[in-house]
């Protein structure tokens, strides 16, 4: 039996850690440890959708979830996953993710393309549209998540409307400059498009 101590981490890094340890290992049972109810509920829900069995057993002020990977089953699962999510579009609006207070906003735009980032399945395109020009341009703190999205085959694009409107055609620093037209096709052509 394997253990991973994911105490102290912040989202996503403990289904990150899990993820990486089930694709590690053929069949068995791996215990990732944590210390806040969200992260147990994460990691548990993660493994579920994975095919896993899972039970979560409380040491206070932790929680131990035990996770058994049967043969096959989680490879069948992701299989099933990447069959059904064949063309994938991420449409980003703002440099910021969700509404209410700026600095929680750009942590989790950071936290969303780093997830972005270490999923097996990237993305087959980043669409970039208003204020979110900003995160593929000069001075960005997302930018080397995006070159590596890129290099990874990730398509970004970028509104050229939006990059005149704030300036920033000259310093865009990673993908291609697009149209509305071409925008629209590709959310329309998508199999599944991630608004977040």
């Amino acid at each position: 039996m394997r253990e991973i101590d994911c105490r102290d981490m912040g989202c996503p890094q403990p289904v990150i850690n899990t993820k990486k340890a089930l694709e590690e290992m053929e069949e068995g049972v791996v215990t990732v440890i944590v210390d806040n109810p969200g992260a147990r509920d994460n990691v548990r829900r993660f493994a579920e959708s994975q095919g896993c069995f899972v039970e979560v057993e409380e040491k206070r002020p932790d929680f131990y979830v035990h996770i058994q990977k049967v043969r096959g089953k989680v490879e069948e699962k992701i299989a099933g996953q990447e069959e059904k999510a064949k063309k994938v579009v991420v449409y980003i609006n703002s440099d910021l993710l969700g509404v209410g207070d700026e600095a929680l906003g750009s942590f989790l735009m950071k936290a969303f393309l780093k997830t972005l980032l270490d999923l097996e399945k990237k993305p087959d395109r980043l669409i970039l549209i208003n204020s979110g020009v900003r995160l593929a341009s000069e001075g960005s703190e997302v930018l080397e998540t995006l070159t590596k999205l890129s290099e990874a085959g990730t398509e970004i694009v970028s509104c050229g409307t939006c990059l005149d409107f704030y300036k920033l055609r000259e310093k865009m620093s990673v993908g291609t400059i697009s149209n509305m037209y071409d925008i629209i096709q590709s959310m329309l052509e998508a199999d599944r498009l991630i608004k977040p």
